[in-house]
């Protein structure tokens, strides 16, 4: 059944590209070699110097044939894994799947693969690829990528691109082309139709008919994923730069919620001005290249019905934080059982949210000590975006903006006139605290290692 499938898969190259490439030279691109980030063009070298092939390829030619910066450089060789971690110390074979070797450079890593050969050795009887390590040439490899956009291959020695698919043409048309069949090709990998909706999105690109066709009825192939896959798929497009167009592009594939329990908090709250304003500010701090925080949007996509909750058990008569506890764990338990975060994800994401009723206790030394938290940074980011819906008074977010800024005598002073400040002796009265527990030079240093949003 599998060789079947190969085989009409495999007969199809010359419809689905070509045997030959169109060999583009730089005067048809202008991409020099000095496009490239130093350890990108280092690995290259390096291979080829050693008698191997290699190349540039995928969305980094993509990204510098539209005029962008790549956001990191893959190289494609016919080395074998265990070739390439032989050329370079600094360097590890990752994965089962799909093996790949991350070659470290300086801070950079580039991630090196082989060129994937036809004979695909395990799918599942949905046709996904299971196990897919065997090689093969720069023929094959081409035909085995998903879109023509991403199968370009550029030569920094040469300075010129191999096009195997009509990739560049796609790329001036503005058109999302999968290579092969496009039903055949989802069945193989699921994940490409979230791919699909966060590049057309992502680039402004329309999806070419025959790929778009298949995808609302095989989008339920997305629930037998491997929830981590999916879990770093939907990372890739909340953190894409677009992440409103393309949840917005998902919805118009016909992908619904429900594959999926973190999509499903995501689309079911297209409406809720916290995911909106959220999802805004990480897009406009990654147009600015600042920092961005995992776990802060994760607090903020999955807040709704922790905050709900809580107020619930607050109506009750419980105290802040064991209420708001208990609302944490409610909606954790409520969740899939496919859906978990990982823990260095969910921990901040806790954090922020327990962080939140502190924020109202203006009282003696309770400030100073929440000012040096490690999280403090992402807290108060997270309690300006509540004053922002109303749910919390806006007074509330001016006077933490104020407090930030403010001197040791200022902050004392703000403490005391806080409406609810006067209820326990300010700071100063109190015995004096290590720096690491509290005040306003502990204050002062927790605000400045707590600046990831």
């Amino acid at each position: 059944m599998i060789k079947k499938w190969m085989k009409k898969l495999f007969n199809q190259k010359v419809q689905a590209g070509q045997t030959e490439p169109d060999v583009l030279p730089y005067g048809s691109h202008k991409i020099a070699r000095d496009s490239l980030s130093f350890a990108a063009e280092k690995v290259i070298k390096r291979l080829q110097a050693e008698g191997y092939e290699a190349f540039v390829v995928g969305g980094a030619v993509r990204d510098l044939l539209l005029g962008k910066e790549p956001k990191d450089f893959d190289v494609a060789t016919n080395a074998s894994p265990e070739e390439v971690h032989k050329v370079f110390r600094r360097s590890r074979i990752i994965g089962r799947r799909f093996k790949i070797v991350h070659v470290m450079v300086g801070p950079e890593t580039i991630e090196v693969t082989t060129f994937r050969g036809g004979d695909v050795q395990t799918q599942n009887e949905q046709g996904r690829i299971m196990k897919d390590n065997t090689y093969g040439t720069q023929i094959e490899d081409a035909l085995r990528r998903d879109f023509t956009c991403n199968a370009l291959y550029y030569n920094p020695k040469t300075q010129e691109i191999l096009d195997y698919h009509h990739g560049v043409a796609d790329i001036k048309a503005k058109k999302l082309v999968m290579i092969g069949d496009p039903a055949e090709r989802y069945k193989e990998d699921p994940v490409r139709i979230m791919r699909a909706a966060r590049l057309s999105a992502k680039l402004g690109f329309t999806l070419a008919p025959k790929t778009q066709a298949p995808i609302a009825a095989q989008a339920s192939l997305l629930a037998l994923e491997p929830p981590a896959r999916l879990f770093d798929e939907l990372l890739k497009l909340l953190f894409s730069g677009n992440a409103q167009a393309c949840l917005k592009r998902l919805d118009e594939l016909g992908v619904k919620p429900d594959v999926f329990p973190l999509l499903q908090a995501v689309l079911g709250q297209d409406d809720n001005p916290f995911v909106t304003i959220a999802l805004d500010s990480t897009d406009q701090r990654l147009r600015e290249q600042k920092p961005v925080s995992v776990g802060f949007l994760l607090a903020s996509l999955l807040w709704q019905p922790v905050y709900e909750k809580w107020q619930a058990y607050l109506a009750e008569g419980q105290k802040p934080v064991p209420a708001l506890a208990a609302a944490m764990a409610d909606v954790q338990d409520s969740l899939d059982h496919r859906f978990s975060v990982p823990r260095r994800f969910s921990a901040t994401m806790r954090e922020i949210w327990l962080m939140q009723p502190q924020f109202e206790a203006r009282v003696g030394n309770r400030p100073f000590r929440l000012l040096a938290q490690n999280r403090f940074r992402a807290a108060y980011d997270f309690l300006l975006i509540r004053a922002q819906v109303g749910e919390v008074p806006q007074e509330l977010a001016d006077w933490w903006t104020q407090f930030q800024k403010a001197d040791g005598d200022e902050q004392v002073h703000m403490i005391k006139e806080a409406p609810n400040g006067q209820t326990r002796a300010a700071a100063p009265k109190r015995r004096r605290r290590k720096p690491t527990q509290g005040g306003p030079k502990a204050a002062a240093r927790g605000a400045k290692a707590g600046q990831q949003p």
